[in-house]
């Protein structure tokens, strides 16, 4: 088995000790990601939110050598419920043919408090959907 840890380059990741993404054979986790801009800007709105979330997620994969489409897993942690719909919506435009496992939690906070979202994603590289055989 041959492990490659993929870096953002955040520098938590020192202090805490983990990595952006790891991959492992075709597998690929990765870690829970705050909506932040590099300058540490966060825009309020949660649609925007999940949508840059979304985007470091697809940045750490194409590192891993995968993309999207090879997400089966998505854990969103949503610090309101009444942000569920918007969140929600970009979620399935991205992942609507793909339409991978999702558990979607609201918590009492995260990191920050300008964070509505944080969400985090396993993946199989080279996987590819098939429709369900229900007869």
């Amino acid at each position: 088995m041959e492990r490659l840890n993929i870096s953002s380059h955040s520098p938590w990741e020192l202090v805490v000790g983990y990595s952006r993404a790891v991959r492992v054979d075709n597998r690929v986790w990765v870690a829970g990601t705050a909506p932040a801009w590099p300058d540490g800007r966060v825009d309020p709105d949660p649609a925007v939110q999940a949508r840059r979330c979304f985007e470091i997620i697809d940045i750490a994969l194409a590192q891993a050598g995968g993309s999207l489409a090879d997400v089966v897993r998505t854990r969103i942690f949503l610090t309101d419920a009444a942000d569920f719909d918007a969140i929600s919506k970009v979620h399935g435009e991205l992942f609507a043919a793909i339409r991978p496992a999702n558990t979607t939690l609201v918590v009492a906070a995260l990191l920050a408090p300008e964070w509505k979202v944080e969400i985090e994603v396993d993946a199989v590289l080279g996987e590819r959907v098939r429709e369900p055989n229900w007869g």
